[in-house]
């Protein structure tokens, strides 16, 4: 059969499965799966695959298995319940090369829920969308990737290469779950990760540090605030420093042959405050989360330093962290960033699906976000692409993923896997 012709009987089938498709991302959009409530998400993706006879192997997550691997953040939440699932197809043949799709299934909290037009786990199409949390970031993008196999097997063809379709948890706080799948011993030639990004190709991708200002202060009544210090507003006074920190290494960024054009690629967050036992008070302490880009080639462990070194600097300044300094915890990701590259081949075969589907070559991104490609690429070097489908309020209220981008996103997807692993009848 011609090239032309398996490809247009692949296109077809995700046309044909497009409804049931939507279907199944609804249901998985619809369960609550936040940080360490994702085991209903990982039974529904166990479930999906064991009806397609893949080989399930469904596992929990062991933190002190991975303490010593590269990437590593610490976890401080209940890990007790983390699973992996990896469903593993093995063709009749092997001619192909083997390939990982992966898909996380958490997500952030939704915030309040009446700040919603809809209720976030309660997914609505409308106008093309589908609304609801984790819809965009990146369920969609997940079942989309198990539908590009549906369709390749509906169309008459099977993979002629292993394939590992992978979901993880811990994508959104610490990258845990994908590094299981590596101590686990799972590898292929390459690996594709559908996130969204608006049908770009991820070329370079920040790394992240999370870490946590602990501050203490001096409590006495308000009426004698001044003989006090509020740990609240010395942690402002941190923050303001560290959003210096955040200049100068956007100073340093302007050298980076990807994040040079990028404006302000280096982003800082305090993410979480909590302080103060009484509103009369001068508050004893408080805490502040935070987060932090780096770049690809910044080393996590000097950049630590940095900031460990900017906030001491930061209490020298102040009237009481100078002789009570600020702590800090390192408490979730301490990830690296990533550059595609050495991945010739697999982006060959990427750029002949994306033809096919929009016409032209493959746009790339530089991504102010980070993925779990960097374990592949960095820990074993397998070329990881990232590739996917368009839409908004990620993080935010009212997220949705395109649906039309999705269906693209999904073809792509699977004439990408024909393209790589190879399909026979």
């Amino acid at each position: 059969m011609k090239v032309d012709d398996v490809r247009q009987k692949i296109l077809d089938a995700v046309d044909a499965g497009f409804d049931a498709q939507l279907a199944t991302t609804r249901d998985f959009v619809a369960i609550p799966s936040t940080r360490g409530a994702e085991g209903p998400c990982q039974d529904m993706i166990a479930d999906l695959l064991r009806e397609r006879c893949y080989e399930v192997d469904d596992w929990h997550i062991h933190v002190d298995d991975l303490r010593d691997l590269r990437g590593f953040g610490p976890i401080e939440h209940d890990f007790s319940k983390a699973r992996t699932v990896v469903g593993t197809y093995r063709p009749a043949s092997a001619a192909g090369k083997s390939l990982i799709l992966q898909g996380h299934c958490d997500v952030v909290p939704a915030g309040p829920h009446d700040m919603w037009d809809t209720p976030p786990f309660s997914p609505v199409v409308r106008d093309g969308r589908m609304y609801g949390r984790g819809a965009c970031d990146m369920k969609s993008g997940t079942i989309g990737a198990l539908y590009a196999l549906d369709a390749i097997r509906a169309a008459g063809f099977q993979p002629t290469a292993r394939i590992h379709f992978q979901s993880v948890i811990e994508e959104e706080s610490t990258g845990l779950g994908a590094l299981s799948t590596l101590q686990r011993g799972y590898r292929a030639d390459a690996c594709f990760i559908p996130e969204p990004t608006s049908g770009k190709m991820v070329r370079s991708q920040v790394g992240v540090i999370w870490f946590r200002l602990k501050v203490r202060g001096h409590p006495v009544h308000v009426f004698e605030a001044g003989s006090g210090s509020n740990a609240i507003t010395a942690a402002y006074h941190l923050i303001q420093s560290l959003e210096q920190l955040e200049t100068e290494w956007n100073k340093r960024a302007s050298a980076d042959r990807h994040f040079g054009a990028v404006t302000h690629p280096i982003n800082f967050n305090p993410g979480i405050i909590k302080g103060g036992d009484w509103a009369s008070s001068v508050p004893a302490w408080c805490d502040v989360d935070c987060r932090i880009a780096i770049l690809p080639g910044w080393s996590v462990a000097d950049c630590q330093s940095e900031i460990l070194r900017h906030v001491a600097a930061a209490s020298r300044n102040h009237r009481f962290l100078a002789n009570n300094p600020a702590g800090v915890e390192w408490c979730g990701f301490l990830s690296e960033g990533y550059e595609l590259k050495e991945s010739v081949e697999a982006e060959a075969a990427f750029a002949k699906a994306y033809d096919v589907v929009f016409g032209g070559s493959v746009p790339e991104l530089a991504f102010t976000a980070l993925t779990d490609t960097r374990f592949y690429g960095l820990n074993h070097n397998i070329p990881s692409l990232c590739f996917g489908a368009s839409g908004a309020a990620m993080h935010g209220f009212n997220e949705y993923v395109d649906l039309e981008s999705l269906r693209k996103a999904t073809k792509t997807t699977a004439l990408f896997i024909a393209e790589w692993c190879g399909v026979e009848k």
